[in-house]
């Protein structure tokens, strides 16, 4: 197709995703498979139904690593694995008081989503230390919505944790389930489907989504962006590979910003209602870029600090944000 005709497919696959049809996955093949020179147009469709579903708010959620490395898994793109030898920090759950401060400043901030984050398959015998930190978050700020990502969970974990005041628990599917053997060795993609629906049965709305340029095809991402859409996700962190050393990936190539871009924006399209939200490896892959995801179809992202890599600040966020005529 040249590129008036491609504009007026995508135009009419747009149209129907915002009168309430879904993509198919045929479809969405297609669409993630278009030329460098039609990602614009792309992208400009992506803004029209985030606009539709999502109006113009960009959700921020600030994260804190708050018990570090050691993690048994072997998660190929992961500096905090036991058997990689990175420089990644390491060292147990961190004091409630210094979690609370980190809460007081995102506050402070303006942000209004603050997440606990630990690493390790489950959390373990620290469990009844981090509901009493939920606690105090939630008696100091009644209205931050508080997040967990503690690995694994149980249902008795996980009922805890919402009567503790968790609003939403973060559990990724990393990738497909058709590459998820390629990347851990150490649990199965089924262990991750079935934490996902531990926590929805608990109540809990659930954060999933994965990370992109670990190697998968682009049919492979619309596998896990169809995945996503089939449980239910409505919060979606989209990573990009930032490759460490020391770990099995530290050589692989990035993606060029264009794929991502692409990437992005058919996601917007085949999860319509849903968060789509910039998380790790944006700054690293997209640089001076970052701004047209906002305007493509992004409408979340992690700000400030990530687990193991820096972010550009929040101040630089917020004005990437308003820059674009969007609100926090």
């Amino acid at each position: 197709m040249n590129l008036r005709d491609t504009a007026e497919w995508v135009g009419r696959l747009a149209g129907r995703v915002t009168s309430g049809a879904m993509l198919s996955f045929e479809e969405a093949a297609a669409l993630i498979r278009l030329p460098d020179e039609s990602t614009p147009l792309l992208l400009g469709w992506a803004d029209t139904v985030r606009k539709r579903f999502r109006g113009k708010k960009v959700d921020l959620c600030a994260i804190v690593n708050a018990r570090a490395g050691r993690c048994p898994e072997d998660c190929r793109f992961c500096a905090q694995a036991a058997c990689y030898r990175t420089n990644a920090p390491v060292y147990p759950l961190l004091p409630a008081a210094e979690i609370l401060d980190r809460a007081r400043a995102a506050w402070s901030a303006g942000i209004g989503r603050f997440s606990l984050v630990t690493s390790g398959r489950s959390p373990g015998r620290d469990l009844d230390k981090i509901l009493g930190i939920v606690r105090s978050l939630k008696r100091e700020f009644p209205r931050l919505k508080l997040c967990a990502s503690l690995g694994i969970i149980s249902t008795m974990e996980a009922q805890a944790l919402k009567e503790a005041g968790v609003d939403r628990y973060h559990h990724n599917l990393e990738t497909a389930a058709s590459f998820f053997p390629e990347v851990c060795t150490t649990h199965r993609y089924t262990d991750r489907v079935a934490a996902i629906l531990t926590a929805q049965e608990a109540g809990l709305e659930v954060c999933a989504g994965g990370i992109i340029g670990l190697g998968e095809t682009p049919q492979q991402r619309l596998e896990l962006a169809f995945a996503l859409r089939d449980l239910g996700i409505y919060s979606i962190p989209v990573n990009i590979l930032h490759p460490i050393p020391g770990t099995p990936l530290a050589g692989k190539a990035p993606l060029s910003p264009l794929e991502i871009l692409r990437t992005l924006a058919v996601f917007r399209l085949v999860l319509p209602e849903a968060a789509i939200r910039y998380a790790g490896g944006r700054e690293y892959n997209l640089r001076d870029v970052q701004a047209l995801g906002l305007a493509g179809g992004v409408d979340g992202l992690i700000t400030g600090e990530y687990l193991t890599t820096p972010g550009q600040g929040t101040a630089r966020d917020i004005q990437l944000i308003r820059d674009l005529a969007l609100e926090i």
